[in-house]
């Protein structure tokens, strides 16, 4: 692997990363089983909770990159975004109501839409194209890291005799300490934008990012929140005090992976990289709908669906700081957010409404068939465009 010096900006924006997921994933693995065991949410609710916030992060997402690509500080973007998240988080431990945890998740979700944009043309501008997928795999490993963390310290938390409430509002010491990472660490970007930069239209896109965003958007109706993985392992067999072991041990293979596949990008293609990713996981969808109670099945597809999404992370993202101009790379990765988030809630209401109606196994095969479409698509779109 090529020798690279990352540039501060990579390093800071990791370590933020990694902090806030720990934060984060206190609460993800146990919020699902938290929702339906002790409020009484439905698994359509849990759809409707996913959905919604990840169409909320990515309407902001288009708006933060937008502001950015207008000269809005870069840095209190990305500040306010991660300081809106770690303020709201922890008060899901003293939610009474699966409506409360909605409209926390919706606050949260607007952290998430203030700062994603902003970041991620920090990250693209702070390297050259050769080097792109790496640092992008870089991120995406120190953000599994902090993934990884998170639920061992649920876990160890649980173990002391804390209740998944605490557990909860243990969460803010992590999210504390990204927002004294990024107070102290990062600088401001220079920035020298138009004064009033051309609009991003649709037909000016490189056709290879346009493939990208159209396929993205299909596999965001397929997408399976995390929310209900968590729920098909638990269901299937697994302890609930096993879940944040279940969990960490999932982005620990997705930390492993980030990098060595950014770095394929950057050597093979991004083309190749993201279709096989989305060919693996439209296959292991398939499967998953179909196991009962076999623990050690169950942990072998936990862990390679989070391997084969891990896979396309970084190479997905680096296609885009590669085709968008320098000056609209934080619009262009808004309408990546924006087209992928907004058709994650359809395609949550429908998986939870399968889910609901006909059982774990139509949910599952509904994604694999979409899935498998998308990562079609995208490939002769790309073979199209050269």
């Amino acid at each position: 692997m090529a020798r690279l010096r990352l540039p501060r900006t990579v390093w800071v924006l990791g370590f933020a990363s990694l902090l806030n997921d720990t934060a984060s994933e206190m609460i993800a693995p146990l919020l699902p089983v938290f929702l339906t065991a002790v409020l009484g949410a439905a698994p359509a609710a849990i759809g409707l909770i996913e959905g919604l916030a990840v169409a909320t992060a990515s309407v902001l997402q288009l708006v933060s990159g937008r502001l950015a690509d207008r000269g809005v500080s870069t840095r209190w973007l990305v500040l306010g975004g991660y300081g809106a998240s770690n303020l709201v988080r922890p008060l899901i431990a003293l939610a009474w109501a699966w409506p409360v945890v909605l409209l926390l998740r919706f606050a949260d979700r607007i952290g998430k839409g203030l700062r994603t944009s902003p970041r991620d043309a920090l990250l693209a501008g702070a390297v050259g194209e050769q080097h792109r997928g790496l640092v992008f795999g870089f991120h995406r490993a120190m953000d599994h890291g902090g993934a990884m963390l998170g639920p061992l310290l649920a876990f160890g938390l649980l173990q002391a005799g804390l209740s998944t409430p605490q557990v909860f509002a243990a969460s803010v010491a992590p999210g504390a300490l990204v927002l004294l990472c990024l107070g102290f660490g990062l600088r401001e970007a220079r920035a020298t934008p138009a004064e009033q930069p051309a609009p991003l239209r649709w037909g000016l896109l490189d056709r290879r990012v346009r493939s990208l965003i159209g396929a993205a958007g299909l596999l965001a109706v397929a997408s399976v929140p995390d929310a209900f993985l968590v729920l098909w392992a638990y269901q299937s067999g697994i302890e609930v005090v096993w879940l944040p072991l279940l969990w960490a041990a999932a982005h620990a293979v997705r930390s492993a992976i980030s990098v060595p596949a950014g770095y394929l990008s950057d050597r093979l293609g991004r083309i190749p990289v993201v279709t096989g990713g989305w060919l693996i996981r439209a296959g292991l969808l398939a499967v998953m709908g179909t196991v009962s109670r076999d623990g050690t099945l169950l942990w072998g597809l936990f862990l390679a669906y989070a391997g084969a999404t891990a896979c396309t992370e970084g190479a997905e993202r680096a296609l885009i700081g590669d085709r968008a101009p320098p000056e609209q790379k934080g619009t262009a990765f808004g309408i990546y957010y924006l087209v992928s988030g907004l058709l994650a809630l359809p395609g949550a209401l429908l998986f939870g409404g399968l889910w609901q109606t006909f059982g774990q196994g139509s949910a599952f095969a509904v994604a694999a068939a979409i899935t498998l479409i998308g990562a079609g698509a995208f490939l002769h779109q790309a073979r199209r465009s050269g």
